[in-house]
């Protein structure tokens, strides 16, 4: 008898390089996030998401007439057909937003008017136009089951700006604007990440655009990748219903092996560098709006995994507080997660596109010993 040879696949992929990119680095020992060479901290304290965008898809950061450019182009781009609208309208009130989203977003091909294209410069139209879509699917969908008006979108305002008006209503103020925009600058992309990867996959059978976008949001849906903030900020909720200590309550959970989302992250060793910066936004909008209460809580929870458990917050703990003080709903969380990376995933696909080959891993075999006899049906 005979054996496959095993491949030895470390589970999950991990430490596994698939592709070469030049679109994202991370250094998880050092704790360091960069876009084409940028470091996240700069891009965070200096940029905004229409900077990132050009970065993502062109390479470089813009120059004045460049970003502006691109940010005509965005603003441009931002308008539904009628059909999506009904279909939005068609959806149960109760159907989850990122249910909603993917459904829409693959929708979206059939008025795409590129839809046959799978060159180059369609599909960085098509990125223009899908970073733009999302976020207006987001935010008219919440409006829409909540029995409320469709804002009109104002092609004024910066990409971050228009979401936060078409969602709540109102203008945002400059802090939450910032907030938001920061927030999708430290989303925007994040290497071989699983929904990234699954675009990948998608694009390099020579698919198209908004096939891969689908197949991302369908693995960004997860509770293992994009929803974890969500689940963060319902401890949160308990906590605050329940008038407990939430240092306390988090001993609770861990009593009963229960996981704490947002701490520990699969790449980073040290604090993942979007967190500190998400931080800071949690705090400032807290004392912004006069309630500090969701910061502290999150802080006090930090402070305490950190000293008990050596777990550094990822990038999902504090956004889930970021996000509320904004204004957001909790079952929002995910679909903005995917209003940022769509820039990063349509990226990787123009990537992939540019110098394609068929992504087609193998597996590790582990089951019977190979050959197997056949036993005829009436001897079994």
């Amino acid at each position: 008898m005979s054996s496959v040879t095993s491949l030895h696949a470390p589970k999950g992929l991990e430490g596994v390089v698939a592709t070469t990119s030049s679109i994202c680095y991370i250094d998880g020992e050092q704790g360091v996030l960069a876009y084409r060479g940028y470091d996240i901290h700069d891009l965070a304290d200096h940029s905004t998401f229409e900077e990132v965008c050009h970065l993502l898809w062109f390479g470089h950061l813009p120059n004045p007439n460049e970003l502006k450019v691109l940010s005509q182009r965005l603003a441009g781009e931002r308008k539904l057909n009628p059909s999506i609208l009904d279909l939005l309208r068609l959806a149960p009130k109760h159907a989850l937003p990122m249910d909603v989203l993917r459904t829409v977003v693959s929708a979206l091909s059939f008025y795409d008017p590129e839809y046959d294209r799978n060159d180059h410069d369609a599909n960085v139209s098509k990125a223009i136009r899908l970073t733009s879509q999302l976020a207006m699917i987001v935010a008219n969908y919440d409006r829409i089951r909540k029995g409320k008006s469709v804002v009109e979108p104002d092609r004024s305002l910066s990409h971050a700006a228009n979401f936060l008006l078409m969602l709540n209503g109102t203008a945002p103020s400059p802090t939450a604007e910032r907030a938001l925009d920061i927030a999708l600058i430290l989303h925007a992309d994040h290497e071989l990440n699983a929904s990234t990867f699954a675009a990948r996959i998608t694009a390099a059978t020579l698919s198209d655009m908004h096939s891969a976008v689908t197949s991302a949001i369908g693995t960004l849906k997860g509770p293992l990748h994009g929803g974890a903030n969500e689940a963060v900020f319902k401890i949160l909720q308990k906590i605050v219903a329940e008038s407990a200590d939430p240092v306390e309550y988090v001993k609770a959970m861990l009593a009963e092996k229960k996981k704490i989302p947002g701490f520990g992250h699969r790449v980073y060793h040290t604090e993942d560098p979007r967190a500190t910066h998400l931080r800071k936004m949690s705090r400032d909008l807290g004392q912004s709006s006069g309630d500090s209460t969701w910061f502290e809580y999150s802080q006090a929870i930090e402070n305490f995994i950190k000293t008990d458990k050596k777990l550094n917050a990822n990038v999902d703990f504090y956004s889930a507080s970021t996000y509320h003080v904004l204004g957001i709903e909790v079952d929002l969380f995910t679909p903005i997660f995917a209003v940022s990376r769509v820039s990063g995933w349509t990226a990787h696909v123009i990537e992939q596109l540019d110098d394609n080959r068929l992504i087609r891993p193998r597996a590790d075999y582990i089951g019977p010993v190979y050959p197997q006899k056949y036993v005829a049906l009436e001897k079994r």
